[in-house]
């Protein structure tokens, strides 16, 4: 696993060596060392390790995607602040199917590093509402909810969000108490 200033400076030595190779009229080997230089770059800010376990992820492969995942053996030095938040909520996703306790502590970890889309950042918090709920602690389920309904701005988190509220509607109704109530016409033979 590189470094993220490591390949700061591949892209900064390709990138001279692509302007070396414009003072020397070599202009086609220039425009692909440039381009090459970009991709180094473009790695900074999106790391190859997350994109290929997202691509796993999306084929409900959690195997892959924890393969992919290990491979960043320090996340702090390998990756910047973003990418963090990521690892961390892809980490909760993966393990919030058998580990409740600690795929909390994934997704708050990824909210406090900060998610760049905001869909990813309400499916985060539409699963710490359920977590939260789950542990009835309904108050930090009902804010979380709305937070992540506020988030989802395209609505693809829609049907989620409204089966969640529909389950806490359903959880937060009356109790049947056995004995004195029943129907009316119960209570009249009783009485």
């Amino acid at each position: 696993m590189y470094n993220k200033i490591i390949k700061l400076i591949i892209a900064i030595a390709i990138f001279g060596y692509a302007i070396y190779q414009f003072v020397e009229n070599n202009i086609g080997n220039g425009i692909m060392l440039i381009l090459l230089s970009l991709i180094f770059v473009f790695l900074y800010f999106k790391n190859e390790f997350i994109l290929l376990a997202f691509l796993r992820l999306r084929k409900q492969d959690f195997d892959g995607a924890k393969k992919w995942l290990d491979k960043i053996k320090n996340p702090e030095s390998a990756l910047v602040k973003k990418q963090q938040g990521y690892y961390n909520y892809l980490h909760g996703l993966m393990v919030s199917q058998s580990n409740v306790n600690e795929a909390e502590k994934f997704f708050k970890k990824a909210i406090t590093l900060g998610l760049s889309m905001d869909h990813d950042l309400a499916m985060a918090k539409l699963n710490l509402a359920g977590i939260a709920f789950s542990k009835r602690r309904k108050q930090e389920a009902q804010k979380l909810l709305s937070e992540a309904s506020k988030l989802d701005k395209q609505g693809m988190l829609a049907d989620q969000i409204k089966m969640m509220k529909d389950n806490m509607k359903r959880a937060q109704g009356p109790t049947q108490h056995y004995g004195a109530g029943g129907s009316l016409r119960a209570q009249k033979r009783r009485g």
